[in-house]
């Protein structure tokens, strides 16, 4: 679980918004979408090695201004929203985070190797079935 919860919660900027799809007339007078703004690069909770897994982690999540930006409009409720987008924000963060250990590179046991032959034989077979016995 991430350290200092409170602090990024501080520098995230939430706004509700208009939220789009059905819901009728509560839909077309409320504010029930939630959208985060949390800029990587003024956050001061992260070390800049932190900072710099996180920018190469997300990459694709971040705007060109280092802004991670994330919505949730699952529900009608703008506070279940809000909760469902804190839950998201932290485990993204904490998921581009961790470090991935090193594969250690193995080779396939002898009996793997006969699992995959027999399977190639039967279905090698099951496709010689399928062909004219004239031919």
């Amino acid at each position: 679980m991430l350290r200092h919860q409170e602090e990024l919660l501080q520098e995230a900027d939430f706004k509700a918004v208009l939220s789009s799809g059905p819901g009728g007339q509560h839909a077309n007078k409320t504010s029930t979408k939630v959208v985060l703004d949390w800029s990587l690069a003024n956050s001061e909770v992260f070390s800049e090695e932190q900072k710099e897994r996180l920018e190469f982690k997300l990459k694709n999540r971040l705007t060109k201004e280092n802004v991670l930006q994330l919505s949730s409009d699952h529900t009608r409720s703008q506070h279940k929203n809000k909760e469902i987008l804190i839950k998201r924000f932290f485990k993204v963060l904490e998921d581009a985070l961790t470090i991935q250990k090193p594969r250690k590179r193995t080779k396939p046991s002898k009996a793997s190797k006969l699992r995959r032959l027999k399977n190639k034989r039967i279905h090698s077979e099951k496709k010689a079935n399928r062909k004219n016995p004239l031919s």
